[in-house]
């Protein structure tokens, strides 16, 4: 994302069109609101399903045995940091520019710090969601005998392959990372199409 020539191994001098950063900045920004934005709303559905107020029935928490187990109170408190430090990180990077050099840099793009902040805001997108997958997975054993939709019960069993089911409480954070690569890997998506097709 520079504007300014390159000089190759063989010496010879390359232009990059001479274009201006900033609309790559832009972009990168906007992906990175957006995907705060995304994670914000996953965190929010978790929240609900641990919310004896608002959760329909289901148990506090999704405890096991609510009122002496925590659940998936701590995975919830892990989303809600990491939507927090998201919206950290959403703040616009190509608004920015210091001019330098005697005056003679007057503008930069910002868009490599753009770039940087939307990778770590993705990252964390990606754990926010599995989480959301690891209660919601839990959730649907917890209303048994419900039976949830085709496509759900597809994907919820190919959780269940490397994630128990609800118990007394434990260390979660490789049960959170599983799922992480579950969803990174699109098994999930995967199973879920073998009902519903293509998700496009």
């Amino acid at each position: 994302m520079i504007d300014n020539p390159v000089i190759t191994g063989s010496g010879e001098i390359r232009s990059n069109g001479n274009f201006h950063g900033a609309p790559i900045g832009y972009v990168l920004d906007f992906l990175a609101i957006a995907a705060c934005d995304l994670g914000s709303m996953s965190e929010r559905r978790t929240d609900r399903m641990l919310d004896i107020n608002r959760s329909m029935g289901l148990p506090a928490f999704l405890a096991f045995n609510a009122g002496v187990d925590s659940g998936l109170m701590i995975a919830q408190y892990t989303q809600a940091s990491m939507v927090s430090e998201n919206k950290r990180l959403a703040v616009p990077a190509s608004v920015d520019s210091i001019p330098t050099s005697a005056m003679q840099e007057d503008h930069v793009s910002m868009g490599w710090s753009a770039g940087r902040k939307l990778r770590l805001v993705i990252n964390n997108l990606r754990r926010i969601v599995a989480i959301e997958i690891l209660s919601a997975t839990r959730a649907i054993d917890m209303r048994q005998p419900l039976k949830s939709s085709p496509a759900l019960t597809k994907v919820h069993a190919e959780v269940r392959k490397v994630v128990d089911g609800p118990g007394p409480d434990r260390i979660l954070s490789q049960e959170m990372a599983r799922v992480e690569i579950l969803a990174i890997s699109r098994v999930l998506r995967t199973a879920a199409e073998t009902v519903t097709g293509p998700l496009n």
